[in-house]
């Protein structure tokens, strides 16, 4: 009678084959079918492709810039009639400053309020309303950033005007609400808010799908234990996002980084270090100057436009690749406990 029992470990089949020859095999490549070598060269291209795009940015920005690095500053400002510095670093200065301003401050408003709807939409509302609700989310991330600036600098404004007033009048002594408040409202802080609006379906959305992979044993475990709904949410859902949170913040970042048209119609331009949030004409972003100034600049102007463009795009890089450390750092850290 032939035996129905599994192998087990110890036991030995002279027909099997010797153990690990089927992961030696595709390690080597020899038990790979055609398909699957195909599949693995089109994704190593797709990887090299990505970092020669990348390479050939960064080369041609140097290269369209290197005119105004390498020019002496009162050159420069002979012939460009908004170049506002005594050197090119002068110039630059503010416009980094501004865009780190408005790109922090877009993510201090998003990411909490992002974090808050992805967890009622994973975690507590019924199922129609989550669905409805997510749908609603990501149609935020389809609409073009133009209306946004429209949104903002037509009835956004407006409407903020007296909250600015009123948080200039009662907390103006704190430095980010002092000096003379805009009846306009077209400052910073306006910026903030529309580019937090701008944000949230990117973070909502990544925040949204990390926490549903949460193990479900976990949750139960805690459920089991006691635990209330949001201490469940906090003991096992929190924890196991941590990394996720901090990636789809800093994609929202990237996004708020190289925002122009809302910024360009909403703001009232100025070159300034200034933590003055409800002050006009204190700050400027580099994509919103650029698209300013573009149109009408001469050829040295046009070099000194891409010199920013080139400090936006290595600001990009650094909060990218400072992102996959924290990320990668995090991930290092819960495998070692």
């Amino acid at each position: 009678m032939t035996s129905t029992q599994p192998r087990t470990a110890g036991s030995t089949d002279p027909d099997a084959p010797p153990a690990g020859t089927t992961a030696k095999r595709l390690k080597s490549g020899h038990g790979d079918r055609g398909g699957s070598r195909v599949f693995r060269w089109v994704s190593t291209g797709a990887g090299v492709l990505i970092l020669v795009i990348l390479a050939a940015v960064a080369i041609f920005l140097v290269q369209r810039a290197w005119p105004a690095i390498t020019a002496d500053p009162e050159e420069l400002a002979s012939r460009i009639s908004w170049f506002r510095a005594d050197s090119l670093l002068g110039f630059v200065g503010p416009l980094v400053f501004g865009t780190l301003l408005a790109a922090a401050l877009a993510l201090l408003i998003a990411t909490p309020i992002a974090i808050g709807i992805a967890l009622f939409i994973s975690h507590y509302a019924p199922r129609r309303l989550a669905n409805a609700l997510g749908y609603v989310v990501d149609l935020l991330a389809a609409i073009p950033s133009v209306v946004y600036g429209l949104w903002g600098g037509l009835v956004l404004s407006p409407l903020v005007t007296p909250v600015w007033q009123w948080l200039g009048d009662w907390f103006g002594w704190i430095p980010l609400f002092g000096g003379s408040v805009s009846p306009t409202g077209r400052v910073m802080m306006t910026v903030g808010v529309v580019l937090a609006v701008m944000i949230l379906p990117i973070i909502t959305a990544i925040c949204r799908e990390v926490f549903l992979q949460t193990p479900r044993l976990h949750e139960e475990a805690a459920l089991a234990l006691g635990a209330t709904q949001w201490e469940m949410v906090r003991m096992a859902v929190l924890p196991f996002a941590r990394s996720g949170i901090v990636s789809a913040a800093m994609l929202g970042m990237g996004r708020a980084l190289g925002e122009t048209m809302a910024v360009l119609m909403i703001l009232s331009p100025g070159f300034a270090y200034s933590f003055q949030l409800l002050v006009a004409g204190k700050q400027q972003t580099i994509a919103a100057n650029i698209a300013a100034q573009f149109p009408e600049a001469n050829q040295t102007g046009v070099a000194t436009l891409i010199a920013t463009g080139l400090a936006l795009f290595v600001i990009t890089l650094a909060v990218n690749m400072a992102a996959r450390a924290i990320v990668a750092r995090r991930k290092d850290f819960s495998g070692a406990n």
